[in-house]
């Protein structure tokens, strides 16, 4: 099987856009509907549902990805096994973080790799850093960048970068009357302000115990994916919100809100990076990880 469109078929099955995906491999819609069709003629199924409208994983597709993940993996492994330079690696890796983490942690770390290893190419993606470790453990990415939960997935490592306090945030100014911009005094009046949270992950979990520990349940306005989001829908008076400090230090509304004085504080954020154990056997992120050490 061609590895060369085995690739193709996983940045479409990431992408389930044919556009971005023919954007991503450097090759014409066309051509990659044709390979893809190929692909699926040599094992006899169809991987993609598609209209003219969305493109979806079939159960089929779904299985065979896991196969192409692994396939991928091993490839770029025994690529590098078998090189007699093994002082210049070369190669591409993926890393996936929150934009505040892009600009925030990993531009120096780039630009150091990029020196010291400039064969290597750098994929970087973007999203919700709530889904990091499902990116590890799906084989999406070979290291992500988020907070670490209270428990990690067997197989998931992880290296410390940095702690971020977790903050409640309000609008400078009280836009309309359930929506304070100074620290509650009484769990009843908690109780009766809108809060903007993250639907999932580390701060919703910190918060959710906060509130369990004052015997609160919390008016929830809105749950929302992203810690930028709070930040904007706090600004405008929406709510009471919660985020990590490093957001609220590089975002561009943080002279819009105020920092409440909360005791007792939230846990603290450790942001660090995450890999499976087993993908540090790949040279390329062994050296990512490495700088990481150097680092530190």
């Amino acid at each position: 099987m061609n590895i060369r469109i085995l690739k193709q078929f996983l940045a479409l099955a990431d992408a389930l856009h044919f556009g971005r995906a023919s954007d991503e491999c450097h090759i014409s819609i066309s051509a990659l509907s044709r390979n893809i069709r190929h692909l699926e003629d040599e094992l006899g199924v169809a991987l993609f549902n598609r209209d003219n409208r969305t493109v979806v994983l079939t159960q089929e597709g779904q299985k065979f990805l896991k196969y192409a993940r692994d396939t991928s993996r091993q490839w770029n492994l025994i690529r590098h096994e078998l090189t007699d330079n093994t002082d210049q690696l070369s190669g591409e890796i993926s890393l996936y973080g929150s934009v505040t983490a892009s600009y925030s942690f990993l531009y120096e770390l780039l630009r150091r790799f990029r020196i010291a290893y400039p064969g290597i190419e750098i994929k970087l993606r973007t999203g919700d850093p709530e889904h990091a470790i499902a990116h590890i453990l799906d084989g999406k990415e070979d290291i992500t960048i988020a907070a670490r939960p209270t428990n990690l997935p067997r197989g998931v490592v992880f290296k410390p970068i940095a702690i971020s306090p977790l903050l409640f945030i309000a609008p400078l100014e009280q836009q309309v009357p359930n929506v304070p911009n100074r620290v509650p005094l009484a769990p009843q009046e908690w109780a009766t302000i809108p809060m903007i949270l993250s639907e999932s992950g580390v701060s919703r979990t910190r918060v959710d115990e906060w509130f369990r520990l004052h015997s609160i349940t919390p008016k929830i306005y809105a749950q929302v994916t992203g810690n930028e989001a709070i930040v904007s829908m706090v600004s405008l008076g929406f709510g009471i919100g919660v985020v990590p400090k490093i957001v609220l230090d590089n975002s561009p509304l943080k002279d819009r809100v105020q920092v409440l004085d909360v005791k007792p504080e939230l846990e603290p954020y450790d942001i660090g990076l995450f890999a499976l154990k087993k993908g540090l056997k790949n040279p390329m992120v062994e050296a990512f990880w490495s700088l990481m050490e150097e680092e530190g």
